[in-house]
């Protein structure tokens, strides 16, 4: 009998022990490679869940099997959400990355210090921008893209041909250094034509210094610098493309691929091409309002492997590009003609660039570029060509003890210039003489930790310009930071140098409007800088961030070179400065973001950039007393689309008119160019995207250029001076003028494109 019941009673408790049988869900969350301790992981709909322990560790029990959706939050991290299936297969091993909604805040830079540090711990303020940043606006071009930086502005510098540089904190394109992987690559002739052809698709980074880095990188980097970072054959993808095209017949295509050419060499490929051929003229005033353009560029890249993990990487790119602007019916056979007008511009660029780390004890690298540029143009009937070439050789040696981290060089760098102007002739004019200038230097700099929380930097570098002699410029960087980095405060002290060459930085001094008039021998520009930065992160429990940027700076010029276009309106007058030139203000950068996806950038900055001479003070061309820049995105991760919006506005600029009787507006209008995206993840590889730019349809004043239908000023008469005489033909005493001009001529227009990303 009693074994009996003990019978039933087993039957009894099997069901009783198949319903109480629990499933384990074990994993690992992680930032960065890094353990993340402390995070919340939930199973959504349930009351079931559990924290990270110190590994990133976590483990919770389930009753039934099926499909689960697992919560993971944290804060200072994008909340994740991700489906499993329960029982987990033997192979299946749950591991979730976390990313952190203040990545661009603790990136790694080196363009400060010339040596990687994070972020934070640099005592120079470094701006970085991922890719990312750069997808939410597409353009076909670097130049392009830098238009939502804050205090960083792509000025068009021309009507007709769009050429341009880029202004930091107001100061032109030639203060502006341009670097690829740290090299000194876009100069002098490259500052108007060289921003174009670097494929979008190869940048993993921009860092963008401001205030002077001569003392690092040398002559040019008086503004500050700007440091285009690619991505490193390790980490990017097998296969990559990105092509969109325009509502005005634009087509943009960048392509990258990446290679294993042996078990020690690595390969990166490049191509982007630009093709645009559909002259329009919306303004009608008989000029393309855009210029067309055929781009080619191809980027290659190796690293090789070697012993004790030596660096070794060579890259290069190649660029050619033709591109012409000018009346609607002008074609190639009138190219520097006086029949109809036409700018026309066939450019041709190598460069190559690398790192090479010497087989030694200690650790000495050499990092070399060169580049070769060949232009040949023609603005109307004036012709210029030019040829240049650019040698650049550094070798540094770092050396940490105790509380000092050294970094010294010694630097050589060689220009050739050589064109058809006067500049590179005899005093007789009969005999061509090239510009060569030799520039070895030498740099050192000690950053002393002088606490966990406050780090000095000192440096200075001395300079031999064979044409100009000794140049000296020294630094000063102190920063302190709380024990969590949340605030950090940078003071900065430096000085800047150029030496110029004007008809390969001033595009209006090759237009032919214009007489070019040199008072002087010109001399170096000098600049002494100083700003103070802040940067403060917030928390909140619920998982928003905030960060404040903000910075203050002065920058005092002597013999500074200012193009004068107003005492004569048919010439452009360069000499040094006789008096000062400054340029003050604050900028505030503020990133906010929600765990629910949802991130807005947004900045702006406030300035006065004037020049005094002989007790005059005057607000120089061009430049803006404010402006204002703003990125907004948010993903539906359920739909897996994300919304992007886009934009800036700018205060009005003095711009530079022909005389009293110019009828033109002194100043430009307050303006503003806003974007909207939306991207559409398609599975692991496939984006696609589209839009409309310039949602506000603004462009600048239809009468911009100056007596466009008379070009060659056929029908202006002048006084015996050289001034023009007014008629009844011309009241206003204008000459043909292309130079007037702050924004870009396109209108609104939509776009489409397609990214694929294969790993």
């Amino acid at each position: 009998m009693l074994s009996k019941l003990l019978f039933v009673f087993l039957l009894l408790s099997i069901p009783l022990a198949i319903q109480a049988q629990e499933f384990r869900i074990e994993g690992k969350v992680m930032s960065r490679n890094e353990p993340l301790e402390f995070a919340n992981v939930l199973i959504k709909g349930t009351q079931n869940g559990s924290v990270t322990d110190q590994n990133g560790l976590f483990k919770i029990l389930v009753k039934e099997k099926g499909s689960y959706t697992i919560q993971i939050s944290s804060i200072g991290f994008k909340t994740l959400n991700k489906t499993i299936q329960v029982p987990l297969g033997n192979s299946d091993e749950l591991v979730f990355d976390l990313e952190s909604i203040d990545a661009g805040l603790d990136e790694v830079v080196v363009s400060g210090t010339m040596q990687e540090v994070s972020k934070l711990d640099s005592p120079v303020p470094v701006e970085v921008y991922s890719a990312n940043f750069f997808r939410a606006n597409p353009t076909p071009s670097v130049f392009e893209s830098l238009q939502n930086v804050n205090g960083v502005r792509p000025q068009i510098n021309c009507n007709v041909c769009n050429t341009g540089d880029i202004h930091i904190n107001g100061l032109e394109g030639p203060y502006t250094m341009i670097l690829i992987d740290g090299m000194p690559i876009v100069s002098g002739l490259a500052t108007v034509y060289g921003l174009t052809g670097i494929p979008q698709s190869l940048i993993n980074r921009m860092e963008v210094v401001k205030g002077p880095a001569s003392t690092l990188f040398g002559s040019e980097a008086v503004g500050g610098l700007i440091n285009v970072i690619t991505k490193n054959p390790e980490s990017a993808p097998l296969v990559s493309v990105d092509a969109f095209g325009t509502g005005w017949g634009e087509i943009n295509t960048d392509l990258g691929f990446r290679s294993q050419i042996s078990p020690k060499i690595q390969s990166l490929t490049g191509i982007s091409s630009f093709f645009y051929d559909n002259p329009i003229d919306n303004n009608g005033d008989g000029f393309t309002d855009l210029t067309l353009s055929k781009r080619i560029s191809i980027f290659q890249k190796f690293n090789v492997k070697r012993k004790e993990n030596r660096l070794f990487n060579v890259a290069g790119r190649y660029v050619y590009e033709d591109r012409w602007g000018g009346e609607m019916d002008w074609d190639k056979s009138y190219r520097g003609g006086d029949e109809i007008y036409g700018e026309s511009i066939y450019t041709s660029r190598w460069e190559s660039f690398g790192t090479y780390q010497l087989p030694t004890k200690e650790p000495l690298n050499f990092m070399f570029s060169a580049n070769g540029h060949h232009q040949n143009s023609v603005y109307g009937t004036t012709i210029y060509n030019a040829q240049q070439t650019i040698g650049f050789g550094q070798l540094t040696w770092t050396k940490t003890f105790q509380k000092h981290n050294f970094l010294t060089g010694l630097a050589y760098r060689y220009t050739f210039y050589d064109d058809d102007t006067p500049v590179t002739s005899s005093e007789d004019g009969n005999t061509n003489r090239p510009s060569e200038i030799h520039l070895p230097g030498a740099f050192i700099q000690d950053e002393i930790k002088i606490q966990e929380t406050q780090s000095i930097l000192l440096g200075a570098r001395w300079d031999y310009n064979s044409v100009h002699g000794s140049i000296f410029s020294p630094r000063f960087n102190y920063k302190l930071s709380s024990l969590d980095k949340t605030t950090v405060l940078r003071l900065s002290i430096g000085n800047g140098f150029r030496v110029a060459n004007v008809f390969t930085e001033d595009h209006a001094a090759l237009t032919g409007a214009r007489e070019v008039v040199f008072e002087e021998e010109l001399k170096p520009e000098q600049s002494w800088n100083t700003n103070i930065n802040l940067v403060k992160k917030i928390y909140s429990d619920k998982g928003t961030f905030v960060g404040l940027d903000g910075t203050a700076f002065y920058t005092y010029f002597t013999n500074r070179i200012i193009p004068d276009y107003e005492t004569n309106p048919n010439q452009i007058i360069y000499a040094n400065l006789d008096g000062n030139a400054v340029s003050k203000g604050v900028s505030l950068n503020v990133d906010l973001a929600w765990a629910n996806g949802l991130s807005i950038t947004t900045g702006a900055t406030l300035m006065d950039v004037s020049i005094e001479e002989e007790g005059n003070k005057t607000r120089q061309l061009l430049t803006e007393k404010f402006s204002g820049v703003w990125s907004v995105g948010y993903e539906i991760m359920n739909w897996g689309l994300t919304i992007d919006y886009t934009g800036n506005v700018y205060s009005p600029m003095r711009l530079p008119l022909l005389g009293e009787l110019d009828d033109r507006a002194e100043y430009s209008p307050w303006w503003s160019i806003q974007n909207i995206q939306l991207t559409k993840r398609l599975g692991e590889s496939w984006e696609l995207y589209g839009g409309v730019k310039n949602l506000l349809n603004f462009t600048p004043p239809a009468n911009s250029i100056a007596r466009s239908f008379d070009p060659f000023d056929k029908q202006v008469d002048f006084n015996s001076d050289g001034s023009v005489k007014p008629t009844p033909q011309n009241p206003n005493a204008l000459t043909f003028d292309p130079t007037y001009v702050f924004a870009p001529n396109q209108g609104i227009r939509g776009f489409l494109g397609v990214r694929f990303n294969l790993y």
